[in-house]
């Protein structure tokens, strides 16, 4: 009787144990500040489990419909470096050059309002190949959780494969301009290292940055960034341990910082900061003009 009275005792506690456990939450990913202090590690990786968590997603509220009218660019394919095929978005300049902007995508993919904005740099650029890269091959978004779904379904070494196959469609002697936001805002500074020699200026709209100093001492270019004070997705603190890394590196940044939210230049986002758009696209194109001379 005292056997089955302790065995039976034993399964209560169990069940107690296992109940608890169960109920028990499980740990939320590392949070962005987390990322300066907590491990060093990749950051494309860690941008990956980031686009992961729903307290990310909700820095990007649901776009508004756009469709671009007449336009003047037309949909390339090219081999990747791993020998498949890529795409993207081109306008060639009329006249021959070696001077190309690889234009970055938002986590949306390589949508219309991308494709407008390539538009916008062919025409005001002038003498220049502007080539939109689609790193989700073909795959456009919506919604934050379709979004979330693609940029983590896409794998780092893809996206390399893609860039480094846009790097040899375009030329051993092109100079290499860049230019992302979000998502494609840390892949315009990676596509930038890429490029290694070639690269000739790098424009960053709320990228993440990178923090490997050995990375960016491999610099070959300058870099003009645009953020958010009210952002958290690189938070304010990150990009002033980005602006502290390059010094060390002894690289050049010139950075903006507006009182604005995460994807502020985006004229489909709600959270779109007028202002701080006109003022960051009017310094990004002379950027690029001064350093094309």
């Amino acid at each position: 009787m005292k056997k089955i009275f302790l065995l039976t005792l034993a399964a209560f506690a169990t069940a107690a144990f296992l109940g608890y456990r169960y109920k028990t939450p499980e740990p939320e990913i590392l949070s962005p500040n987390c990322y300066l202090s907590c491990y060093n590690s990749d950051v494309r990786e860690q941008f990956r489990q980031e686009a992961a968590t729903r307290s990310f997603a909700a820095l990007h509220e649901t776009p508004k419909y756009y469709r671009l009218e007449n336009p003047t660019g037309q949909s390339v394919i090219f081999k990747a470096a791993d020998g498949s095929q890529a795409m993207g978005y081109e306008i060639r300049s009329k006249a021959k050059t070696n001077k190309w902007v690889f234009v970055i995508q938002e986590w949306w993919g390589l949508n219309d309002y991308i494709k407008r904005e390539s538009e916008v740099l062919s025409r005001e650029l002038g003498n220049v190949n502007v080539l939109a890269l689609d790193l989700y091959d073909g795959k456009v978004a919506a919604t934050p959780d379709s979004a979330m779904k693609l940029v983590q379904a896409v794998k780092t070494e893809r996206l390399e494969n893609i860039i480094k196959g846009a790097l040899v469609y375009a030329g051993s002697e092109s100079k290499i301009y860049t230019i992302g936001w979000c998502f494609g805002g840390m892949w315009s500074l990676q596509t930038t290292l890429l490029a290694g020699k070639q690269a000739a200026g790098c424009v960053m709209y709320y990228g993440r940055p990178e923090t490997n100093l050995e990375k960016l001492k491999t610099l070959n270019c300058d870099i003009i960034g645009f953020f958010g004070n009210k952002d958290q997705s690189p938070s304010p603190q990150m990009v002033s341990k980005f602006e502290s890394d390059l010094q060390t590196a002894g690289k050049k940044i010139t950075a903006y910082k507006y009182e604005a939210g995460h994807g502020f230049a985006n004229p489909s986002n709600p959270s779109f900061n007028k202002e701080a758009t006109e003022d960051a696209h009017v310094k990004a194109i002379a950027f690029l003009k001064d350093h094309m001379k």
